[in-house]
């Protein structure tokens, strides 16, 4: 049977909608399944640099630009009276962007899918993939359209980018919990209403708990006046179990000085919560598909990695299915997973370091210096993990240590 396009991509997000506009460009024909309507609110809304690397070559960074998001720079990292800002310009790169957006997501992301509509990609918005028939060159999936009325798309190859839907790996039994424990995410947006003159809003604002320092929140400022707020704490923590989730938020907010910096803010959303967020897959491909970003795994939002790697994952698998195309070998696992892991678990060291307190440790303890080692943590925190030329991705642990015990206060 004659296939309906030569790729579908399931997921209009930021790794759907880049790995189409990739794919198109090349000349293939790609059809995007989205099971939401756009706009739709959705967190991970402070960019790094490494983003907008991928962002222009995909030949969307016009429309990015002109959209009037908030400039960003870098990030504040905050913990009673211990101060660090850390500016993403002062990095380990040789080229490439130092400087991004915080976004709201809804808007962030129908701008990507917009662009990569206009652009002459089939996007399909409100059809949820029910099912799916997996074999390469020979794909199906089931639909059911934003009528409910049910459908059927064959394509030769399979690009799940659907976020925390996860939809291929829920299906084919490789979801899998993430290895670090449960936490619990609390947001909203607000009117933040801000008046310190201190406050940086060209920055992202990490603020560490005073006493519990796995405990942390984010402030993350729009063009509008408005920003995002949350705090991240361990799941089912017996401290919190007879409280709501509004005066869990107002507690831990009150704890620190985002009490005193939003005492003015006026809520524009409710509370929102997500719990056991943390997940990943046990392949990332697999016959006739690959998994993207969030669909592949989900880290953590302390570093605002989430983004970054579905944007990286996107280029990647798009460079893979072009090479393929064009009659050319593709080794899935050379081409595309272990290249996009290497990123990945430089992130993830990450992630254990800041739970563990070692990060934490480096970061406000560090000098401010301009030496190679901080450049070298900051093109990190910019987003730039999969550079093997910086030691601290080519050798992440022994580098962490290293770091760790030059930063550590004497005894």
């Amino acid at each position: 049977m004659t296939p309906d396009c030569d790729i579908a991509v399931i997921g209009a997000g930021p790794a759907g909608s880049v790995a189409a506009k990739f794919l198109h460009d090349a000349g293939l024909a790609v059809t995007v399944l989205e099971a939401q309507t756009f706009p739709r609110f959705v967190i991970g809304e402070s960019l790094l640099p490494n983003c907008m690397n991928v962002i222009e070559r995909a030949g969307l960074l016009d429309a990015v630009t002109a959209a009037g998001f908030q400039f960003k720079n870098g990030a504040v990292f905050e913990c009673g009276p211990q101060y660090k800002s850390i500016d993403f310009r002062e990095n380990f790169e040789p080229v490439g962007w130092g400087t991004t957006f915080q976004v709201q997501r809804a808007r962030f992301d129908q701008i990507l899918a917009g662009e990569t509509a206009r652009a002459g990609v089939d996007m399909r918005f409100g059809h949820k993939v029910t099912d799916a028939c997996l074999k390469d060159g020979d794909c199906r999936l089931d639909f059911t359209d934003a009528d409910g009325k049910p459908g059927q798309l064959r394509t030769g190859f399979v690009v799940d980018a659907s976020g925390y839907g996860r939809v291929l790996p829920r299906m084919l039994g490789i979801a899998q919990p993430g290895k670090s424990i449960e936490r619990r995410a609390l947001f909203t947006h607000m009117r933040d209403h801000i008046t310190d003159p201190a406050y940086d809003r060209e920055k992202i604002l990490i603020t560490v708990h005073p006493v519990r320092y796995e405990i942390w929140y984010w402030l993350i400022p729009f063009s509008d006046g408005t920003a995002s707020v949350g705090v991240i704490y361990p799941d089912n923590d017996p401290t919190f179990a007879a409280m709501t989730d509004q005066d869990i938020f107002k507690q831990l907010i009150d704890d620190t000085r985002l009490g005193i910096l939003l005492s003015n803010a006026e809520p524009i959303r409710d509370i929102c919560a997500i719990a056991g967020y943390s997940a990943q897959s046990g392949q990332l491909y697999g016959d006739g598909y690959a998994l993207l970003g969030n669909s592949a795994g989900f880290l953590d939002p302390v570093f605002s990695s989430g983004v970054t790697i579905a944007m990286h994952s996107a280029e990647l698998v798009a460079k893979a299915l072009v090479t393929r195309h064009h009659g050319k070998p593709v080794d899935w696992e050379q081409d595309f997973a272990a290249p996009l892991s290497r990123g990945v678990d430089t992130f993830r060291a990450y992630v254990d370091a800041w739970y563990d307190g070692r990060l934490q440790t480096i970061i406000f303890n560090q000098p401010d210096d301009d030496s190679q080692l901080k450049r070298m943590v900051v093109s990190i925190l910019a987003g730039y993990a999969w550079n093997m030329e910086n030691p601290l991705v080519a050798k992440t642990g022994r580098y962490l240590e290293m770091l760790h015990d030059l930063c550590a206060p004497s005894s």
